[in-house]
């Protein structure tokens, strides 16, 4: 397969680029059909499953609620983030082809940073409506009305659209490359940097700054929610109101930890080591687990979903 990127002109420094090459997970030829059986189903149970999801709020009446209006957006945040790298990645290993055109990485690499940066705000939204349904909640229905909900949705799409096209730019200003191959099976903005022949020393400060403040201030966001979250938790003097509450909140903390702790791994990877195909399994888990178990999290520890998903398959596969 590598033959196939004969046509770059791999001598010295590349001056004009119209494809990269994507190395994968693995060279290994045996290994392919399994990679691509793995692929294809954690594809197809995390679109299903986000699509369920998506399904049962908007089937329930009872689910027209702000927080399951940030999960639907969630959800298709989700389906975006996955459906940017893996149908790419089952294509190549399906064609035994893994070329990429320039502008197909560059494309890929912003709408992945795009859908990448909405589930980060959203999840930020989603601490937010917790906070004030279990810190405010006799003026819960007048702070979280639709306007505010369709503004927080809106300013997290124009935020992430707006790392993403920071990314982008910087990208645009590399003219020569050391190399053609990724390692990877997306193509990720820290290791085009690493295959740039200039000095990208200010072009790295822009991007990992950027990146740790579009990271932090999410972060930031849901920490100080939770702190007022537990703080008004500890003043309620029943355990069962304090179980409910932590019960509310239990899915969205354990998708936050997910997705936070796997994003941080990934992005600390990509600023600290050299690209390899370590860099590439820990996108993996970044990239398509997160996604595929969010659904899973939130049908498994919300009765609501639970109970209408139940019924929603029944008529399914029942009538």
């Amino acid at each position: 397969m590598r033959k196939q990127v004969s046509n770059l002109h791999r001598t010295g420094n590349l001056t004009s680029i119209s494809e990269f090459f994507l190395l994968g997970l693995s060279d290994d030829p045996e290994l392919q059909p399994f990679l691509f059986i793995l692929f294809l189903s954690m594809y197809l149970v995390t679109v299903l499953g986000n699509l369920l999801i998506i399904l049962a709020v908007t089937s329930d009446p009872h689910l027209h609620t702000p927080m399951y209006f940030f999960l639907t957006n969630l959800s298709l945040a989700d389906i975006g983030f996955v459906s940017t790298t893996v149908p790419k990645m089952i294509v190549n290993i399906q064609t035994h082809s893994r070329v990429i055109s320039y502008e197909g990485c560059l494309t890929q690499m912003s709408i992945f940073l795009l859908f990448g940066c909405m589930d980060g705000t959203l999840l930020t939204a989603m601490a937010y409506d917790r906070f004030v349904a279990i810190c405010h909640p006799l003026h819960y229905m007048a702070i979280m009305n639709p306007r505010l909900c369709c503004l927080l949705v809106l300013v997290s799409f124009f935020v992430s659209l707006l790392e993403s096209q920071l990314h982008n730019w910087i990208a645009l200003q590399l003219t020569c490359f050391k190399d053609v191959e990724i390692s990877n099976f997306f193509c990720h903005p820290s290791q085009l940097l690493k295959l740039a022949c200039c000095d990208t020393f200010t072009n790295n400060v822009i991007i990992y700054t950027a990146g740790a403040i579009f990271g932090f201030l999410p972060i930031s966001g849901i920490f100080f929610s939770y702190c007022k979250i537990l703080s008004s938790v500890l003043r309620v003097p029943s355990s069962g109101g304090m179980n409910k509450a932590f019960s509310t909140c239990g899915s969205h903390l354990a998708v936050v930890c997910l997705f936070y702790i796997t994003g941080i791994d990934v992005y600390l990877s990509s600023a600290t080591s050299q690209p390899s195909r370590k860099f590439a399994v820990a996108s993996v888990m970044y990239t398509v687990l997160t996604p595929m178990l969010n659904p899973f999290i939130y049908s498994l520890r919300n009765k609501d979903i639970k109970r209408v998903m139940q019924r929603f398959l029944s008529k399914m596969f029942y009538t």
